[in-house]
């Protein structure tokens, strides 16, 4: 088998609620994704991603957001204020470590030029990042503001690339390619039919799951680096289209750890571990008209968010595995080592032999 395929083509799906038609973060209505990635020479591996909650102007009509960290050792810009302020007013941009600075000049760039923002001084750009290191030479300086922002204006609707791709070119998880991977799961109209997606980029360690199976020695077979596969770092995002406040986002982007840990993920010392939710519904969309007074907005209530709980858990899941399924082999640079570098792509054909000998 040489040709890559998403989890559930594979039968793994994990869960009991049903993907949308995409099986995507794009799922939620009006929210766009971009990626620049770049691959130059036997040394540039990196890239970034651009997710953009609805097409309008960002910093007008904010959307309530809420942000959780299991492990911070990371960088993820613009994180106070939300925790401060509960919303997003620009692009969500995901990169590599060393390029959190020019991402975040790329946002305010793009957020300056938007029609409506001539009189802005002051932007909370929103950065993620993980290291990309093992496979990039990542003291190089890229990417840069201009390629950045390519991804902000490549962003659409519609599938979403995968795996080596964007944010995820140069990353690596469980010993083998990682990337960029997403999932999105729909509720049943009896509990409010509201549909949750997920985008991550992985770039962690740990003795990897799939589909609740240990495949601990199909990972010892290619760790080149032990020590590098228990440290790494991943970035989820979480969209849904229910009126949520930001206290319950902030709480759904904490569920997202569920669907990590069930993936094997060491959760170490050295990992920073970081989720963002946010809410694309029009009425909780915090508009110049709702920010000039006291407004009336809607808000699902406790009661009824249990099952965006365990969708989030779900799909989360599912777009790590995707991230890994989507993503090949790839040869690059190790910074750190001075030396080429080889990371392997997840062996699709002997995990499904190693699944078929499990259920005979």
């Amino acid at each position: 088998m040489t040709d890559r395929y998403r989890a559930r083509a594979l039968g793994i799906a994990p869960g009991r609620f049903a993907p949308g038609a995409l099986n995507a973060i794009t799922d939620i209505a009006g929210l766009r994704v971009g990626h620049v990635t770049i691959r130059e020479g036997d040394r540039l591996r990196t890239g970034a991603t651009a997710i953009l909650p609805h097409g309008g102007n960002l910093f007008q009509d904010k959307v309530p957001a809420g942000v959780a960290i299991l492990n911070g050792f990371g960088k993820f810009a613009g994180s106070t204020q939300i925790v401060e302020l509960g919303e997003i007013e620009t692009p969500i941009l995901l990169t590599n470590t060393l390029a959190v600075g020019r991402a975040i000049e790329a946002a305010n760039r793009w957020t300056l030029a938007q029609p409506g923002n001539e009189q802005v001084v002051s932007i909370n750009a929103v950065v993620g990042e993980t290291n990309d290191s093992r496979l990039n030479d990542i003291r190089a300086g890229y990417p840069t503001i201009e390629q950045i922002l390519a991804a902000i204006d490549a962003a659409m609707d519609g599938p979403v690339e995968e795996g080596a791709i964007g944010a995820g070119t140069g990353t690596v998880a469980f010993a083998f390619k990682g990337g960029i991977g997403t999932s999105s799961r729909v509720l049943p109209a009896k509990q409010g039919g509201f549909t949750v997606g997920v985008l991550v980029q992985s770039n962690y360690g740990g003795q990897l799951r799939i589909d609740g199976r240990d495949f601990a020695e199909i990972q010892a077979s290619a760790d080149r680096v032990p020590s590098a596969d228990t440290d790494g770092s991943i970035v989820m995002i979480v969209a849904t289209d229910a009126p949520l406040s930001d206290r319950n986002l902030r709480r759904l982007a904490e569920r997202a750890f569920a669907g990590l840990a069930r993936t094997g993920s060491a959760l170490s010392n050295g990992s920073g571990d970081y989720a963002l939710a946010f809410s694309t519904a029009e009425s909780v969309r915090r508009t110049p008209g709702r920010r000039a007074g006291v407004s009336q907005v809607e808000d699902l209530p406790n009661d009824k968010v249990s099952p965006l709980f365990e969708a989030v858990i779900e799909a989360s899941e599912e777009a790590i595995l995707n991230s890994l399924f989507m993503a090949e082999t790839t040869t690059g640079w190790d910074t750190v080592r001075g030396r080429p570098s080889r990371v392997e792509a997840l062996p699709l054909e002997r995990l499904q032999k190693r699944r078929s000998g499990d259920r005979a």
